[in-house]
């Protein structure tokens, strides 16, 4: 697809001015699939779990007096802040020992909730957008969350996938988006980072010397001062953005 007036269909298109793109990087959630659905499901399904399993829990907390512990305890440890698997285990290993149930059934606990967490539903353009673009270039994904994109069924398409918990660092860190470069044997100026976060995602990258671009699905505005070298709201539109920068060069 060739696109004759890019800068007015991707704001912030700067022709000419960006080294040629090498790779491609993705963010995950709010970006290949919604995961507001998929948290929500996800924590429901816990609490029915902690109704049958572990009353005393259920009795004494709700879904969204857990969520506040975990927003509490995160502020406790740094590590919470890129392995938020360990941040929801810490908490409810809290909750249970507060009300006297057994902590070892927490593992159990997170396994459902794990299993409802990877339960998502890829936007429409993801998969066939994926299997065009990895024809055509080297594609990772840099995320802070844990999902597994084997058991999702999204692996085959990269070649390198790093994730905050267990890289030991998290967005907007540059040291990940490097790694992740290093990892598809690109120059950080040689990639692209797509995301929907514009300080994680966008500025994020930018800052780490990738080029970025915002996927805007929900037709949300990029604050002030922050600025990506593309704004699509569809995957289809990135593969033109590629197309059409490759064109001007």
């Amino acid at each position: 697809m060739a696109l004759t007036n890019n800068s007015a269909i991707f704001p912030g298109f700067r022709p000419g001015k960006s080294p040629a793109v090498k790779a491609v990087l993705f963010d995950l959630d709010d970006t290949l699939w919604p995961i507001v659905p998929v948290i929500a499901r996800a924590e429901q399904l816990l609490f029915d779990w902690l109704r049958q399993n572990a009353p005393a829990v259920a009795r004494e907390f709700t879904i969204e007096s857990l969520r506040r512990q975990r927003m509490e305890l995160a502020a406790s440890n740094p590590v919470f802040k890129f392995d938020l698997w360990r941040l929801r285990h810490a908490a409810l290993t809290i909750a249970f020992n507060s009300v006297g149930e057994d902590a070892g059934k927490v593992d159990a606990a997170m396994a459902v909730f794990s299993e409802a967490r990877h339960a998502v539903t890829p936007f429409a353009d993801v998969q066939p957008a994926l299997v065009r673009l990895s024809r055509r270039l080297p594609l990772g994904t840099v995320s802070n969350g844990f999902a597994d994109l084997g058991k999702i069924g999204l692996a085959q398409h990269f070649q390198a996938s790093i994730a905050a918990h267990s890289f030991g660092c998290a967005k907007p860190d540059p040291s990940i988006f490097h790694a992740a470069c290093a990892a598809l044997n690109v120059a950080p100026e040689q990639a692209v980072y797509v995301g929907d976060d514009p300080l994680l995602d966008v500025a994020g990258a930018q800052q780490a010397g990738l080029q970025a671009v915002w996927i805007n699905r929900f037709e949300r505005v990029l604050p002030a001062g922050i600025s990506a070298q593309a704004s699509c709201a569809s995957l289809l539109e990135l593969e033109a953005w590629l197309e059409q920068t490759a064109v001007s060069r």
